[in-house]
């Protein structure tokens, strides 16, 4: 893994967390417990900050920034970022899963106990209501997220990475 210090800034991270080889992490980037970064995954907090909660897996490929003066980004605890998707100054808050793939712009605000579909994009400024399934391109609200979606996905794969996350250790 690369953890690298930029503009005086070293990241910092909790305790039980798991880093692939090849995962980067750069700069103003503080990150909780039992967080796990796949391979080829990026965080890089070069520009602006980064800050993640507790119990958060960010996927093979995935992409975690923001803009430089203007958007930090913010994640909040048992979040699932998919493989390939790309967080780009926005909010996410908690238990949410972000579909493989996906998009979210600056300045979005993502809120709980939600589900970005996979292939999904935000535009910047989109709002996502809590309890919110978001589909296409651009992102619409699809239905209401129901508690078997909430906990057969959002909870389910939450945990299953802190279970694959063991594996590596």
């Amino acid at each position: 893994m690369l953890i690298k210090s930029v503009r005086g800034f070293t990241p910092k991270y909790g305790r039980d967390c798991f880093f692939a080889e090849n995962a980067t992490i750069i700069g103003e980037v503080l990150m909780g417990d039992q967080c796990s970064v796949w391979y080829q995954a990026v965080v890089r907090g070069d520009v602006n900050a980064i800050t993640i909660g507790n119990r958060v897996n960010i996927q093979d490929g995935a992409v975690i920034h923001g803009t430089y003066e203007r958007s930090a980004t913010k994640i909040g605890n048992d979040v699932s970022v998919g493989h390939n998707a790309i967080i780009h100054g926005c909010t996410i808050k908690d238990s949410v899963l972000v579909g493989m793939g996906s998009i979210i712009m600056d300045d979005s605000v993502v809120e709980s106990n939600s589900i970005i579909a996979a292939g999904s994009v935000l535009p910047k400024n989109t709002i996502v209501p809590a309890g919110s399934v978001f589909a296409g391109i651009p992102a619409k609200k699809i239905k209401e997220i129901d508690p078997d979606l909430q906990k057969g996905e959002v909870e389910r794969i939450a945990k299953n990475y802190l279970t694959y996350a063991s594996w590596f250790k």
